[in-house]
């Protein structure tokens, strides 16, 4: 007889005070663009508590029960309108759009476009006049955020699809999964955190990112044109066809990235960390590469 398949650990999280147990492949396979899926993808390193290893989620628990019901069996109860409301804004603060598509047809509602930005720009320029702030979830979408101050605002897991930084104040900013073709020109993204994050078609043109961590980033189709990204860490990024002509890339870490088809012309390398990495579609007209670490490099 033979043994069954070794199965992976639970996943313990605190939800407001509930606790639950579950696994990554629950979390992750129904609704595999969900904020959930996003957060137990292996991609982000999650806080999780020092004796007991739960993770927790500053939300109400009472109806993560039926989250999870739907992410096992795709099934939802049987429940009053206002229950369906309670249950909806958890829904949509998960990113379950499966969920939320059937929640609104119960209740008769014409789906919302999800591409909608949910917050104004005054609406954002009030929530950064507080102390600590957070637009973890929230889809900020085509908004116009140029010129903010909005350094070390947490938006892990938001949605920022087509949205303007230019020229904001980003510094020590945390960004999550969604960031593709958005304008980041002449920002402040100093020691900003893109672990994961998609910033595909994006411009960051004359952008600080000095000390920034991209690992991990789709930086694919990306221009990067006069970019400062001095000590940036690029660890395994996907770069392709990005261009990056004259930026600054001293001391920057590219261990394990994709440079296929990218344009590095006249940009400085000297003391990158090119080790092992793929040269050879890769345009070096005119870059600096003094005491950059080539070795195993294929050029």
């Amino acid at each position: 007889m033979q043994s069954p398949e070794p199965s992976s650990p639970p996943v313990l999280l605190n939800i407001g005070g509930k606790k639950y147990a579950t696994t990554v492949e629950t979390l992750t396979q129904r609704e595999p663009d969900s904020m959930l899926a996003a957060m137990f993808s292996g991609r982000h390193m999650l806080p999780h508590h020092p004796t007991t290893g739960t993770v927790f989620v500053d939300r109400d628990g009472k109806h993560f029960r039926h989250v999870l019901n739907w992410l096992r069996d795709g099934a939802i109860p049987v429940m009053s309108e206002s229950e369906y409301q309670q249950l909806l804004r958890e829904a949509e603060y998960y990113q379950l759009l499966g969920l939320a598509d059937c929640i609104n047809e119960r209740l008769g509602w014409k789906k919302v476009d999800s591409s909608e930005a949910e917050l104004t720009r005054k609406d954002v320029i009030k929530c950064i006049q507080a102390q600590k702030v957070r637009f973890r979830g929230v889809n900020l979408s085509g908004l116009d955020l140029s010129k903010l101050d909005l350094s070390e605002v947490d938006f892990s897991y938001a949605c920022i699809k087509n949205t303007d930084f230019s020229f904001a104040n980003l510094y020590k900013a945390k960004f999550g999964v969604e960031a593709s073709s958005s304008s980041f020109q002449n920002a402040n993204l100093r020691e900003c955190e893109f672990i994961g994050a998609n910033l595909q078609e994006s411009i960051l043109d004359g952008a600080n990112l000095r000390s920034a961590n991209l690992q991990n980033a789709c930086l694919t189709r990306c221009s990067f044109i006069e970019t400062d990204l001095h000590s940036a860490h690029l660890q395994t990024a996907n770069i392709t066809a990005a261009n990056l002509r004259g930026a600054n890339l001293e001391a920057a870490n590219l261990k394990g990235a994709k440079l296929s088809g990218t344009n590095l012309q006249d940009a400085n390398l000297q003391r990158a960390y090119l080790r092992e990495v793929d040269l050879r579609d890769t345009l070096l007209t005119g870059a600096k590469l003094g005491g950059a670490n080539l070795l195993g490099a294929i050029r």
